[in-house]
């Protein structure tokens, strides 16, 4: 069901910080339109922390509407709460959302021994695919290979969103987990390695700007096109580079302002990049030919 590439969506704001429906569902059209494998609404992409339960819930019930199925949809639904995170997982099981992200706990660094009793008890509360998300430069935790082992053999947890960046990890995680147990790159730059290693795919940040492009990388990859793959790579790095110039989700959703996607907005504590980061942004967009159609996207 998850395989591929899958956006790992942001969430659209208005003016006034309020939740932009409208914008919301044009986004999630153009990434259906543009062929994409599976969507990730209300990860930490989507500044999930700062949503209320009412505005986590509506961003994922529009996204299961403007999907009309087409596509499966992996809510997001993690945190150090383990009681709160399957109240909100219950939910969306209720609402038809096809599996879980559910982020390690955060801050308070569980051990290794925690962190399997969490998932567990996370995947005993719905039947519900399960998706760990392990990324240690934002949590302070890692889910050690031997961890995601044990956790493998619980029936519906099912992958993992490796964002540790270091290789040698995802080698030994690949080689410790079942084959049937799916391992998903979190950082763009290293889809090509993962995949080659025996990954799935990856949960994509820069495929909130280019679905289409984002997608067919990671179908050449897994058809052992690293050729074709590599072209891919080699116009759409930069791009993958400056959405972390300053802490995501601020570089892709000023750069997504710049290319006419949504108004440039993001809840406390994220706020819009320095001026010499927005124009780097903006340089990159423009060398990869991402503002000429900006006109186009804004009356559309």
């Amino acid at each position: 069901m998850f395989e591929g590439c899958g956006t790992a969506l942001v969430t659209p704001f208005r003016a006034n910080g309020s939740l932009d429906e409208a914008t919301l569902r044009k986004l999630v059209r153009r990434q259906v339109e543009a062929g994409i494998n599976f969507l990730v609404p209300c990860g930490t992409t989507g500044e999930s922390p700062t949503l209320t339960r009412a505005e986590h819930l509506r961003v994922v019930e529009i996204t299961l509407e403007e999907a009309h199925g087409v596509v499966p949809i992996l809510a997001g639904a993690g945190g150090y709460n383990t009681a709160e995170v399957i109240r909100l997982v219950r939910e969306l099981s209720a609402m038809g959302v096809d599996g879980i992200l559910s982020v390690t706990p955060y801050y308070n660094k569980p051990t290794q021994e925690g962190l399997y009793q969490h998932y567990k008890a996370i995947a005993a509360a719905a039947s519900l695919p399960i998706v760990v998300y392990s990324v240690q430069g934002r949590t302070g935790v890692n889910v050690e290979p031997a961890t995601l082992k044990r956790l493998a053999a619980i029936d519906n947890i099912v992958g993992v969103k490796e964002a540790s960046g270091n290789i040698s990890q995802i080698a030994s995680v690949i080689h410790e987990v079942p084959e049937s147990f799916s391992v998903f790159s979190g950082d763009d730059v290293i889809t090509i390695p993962l995949i080659a290693l025996g990954g799935r795919g990856v949960i994509s940040v820069a495929s909130n700007e280019i679905p289409a492009e984002m997608t067919e990388l990671a179908r050449e990859c897994l058809i052992n096109d690293f050729a074709g793959a590599r072209e891919l790579q080699r116009k759409y790095l930069p791009l993958m580079i400056v959405n972390f110039v300053e802490s995501n989700p601020i570089p892709v959703k000023a750069a997504m302002a710049a290319m006419g996607l949504l108004e440039p907005v993001w809840r406390l504590p994220m706020v819009a990049p320095q001026p010499q980061n927005q124009a780097k942004i903006e340089a990159v967009l423009a060398e990869a030919g991402l503002l000429s159609d900006r006109s186009a996207r804004v009356a559309g």
